[in-house]
């Protein structure tokens, strides 16, 4: 059944208002109740645009989706329900009008195209295998002591528990093993 209006209290409450224009669809009725909260609407608008213009446009958008939404929506609370569907509006149309900017792939700025970073990992792989080699031409305890101490993280005291070897010798084994991979790399160049 579908109400007539002919004159629209002011002083009637939001419940009363919205349930009339979901029964009549009377313009009157939501006008009379958009009116009410037309300051929020708009504040809210400015918080979200901070610009008059677009928040006064907003406001008229809001309304019209008023127009849509009411009908078909049970609304407890008109006030909290408009704040949101306000809100909903300014963020949708924020993230519509986001301009972003297009940039058009260049192959010469990604760095697989010319290979170049491989270059680094190549020339380490060639310096551990040269140091490889380089350990293998060390005699047989400078060999073992520089292999604990630098691969396994030995400490001097270990190395002499492990190998049997005097602290002053590992310590002397070390020093001797580290100047003669020295030469031998610089040699490997």
């Amino acid at each position: 059944m579908a109400l007539t209006v002919k004159h629209i209290d002011n002083t009637a409450d939001d419940n009363s208002l919205m349930l009339l224009y979901q029964q009549s669809l009377d313009q009157k009725s939501l006008a009379t109740l958009f009116l009410r909260y037309n300051d929020l609407v708009f504040g809210t608008c400015m918080k979200y645009f901070k610009d008059e213009e677009t928040s006064r446009d907003a406001v008229m958008d809001i309304y019209q989706e008023l127009v849509q939404k009411l009908p078909n929506h049970k609304v407890d609370n008109f006030k909290s329900w408009l704040y949101v569907v306000t809100k909903n509006h300014c963020l949708m149309q924020l993230r519509k009008n986001k301009k972003t900017t297009t940039v058009e792939f260049d192959g010469q700025f990604m760095q697989s195209e010319d290979f170049s970073h491989l270059d680094n990992v190549l020339e380490k792989e060639q310096k551990l295998n040269s140091l490889e080699g380089c350990i293998e031409t060390l005699n047989e305890e400078q060999k073992k002591s520089i292999q604990l101490f630098y691969l396994e993280n030995k400490c001097y005291n270990e190395i002499a528990d492990i190998t049997g070897i005097e602290w002053n010798k590992v310590r002397s084994l070390i020093q001797n093993g580290r100047r003669n991979l020295k030469i031998c790399m610089d040699k490997n160049v």
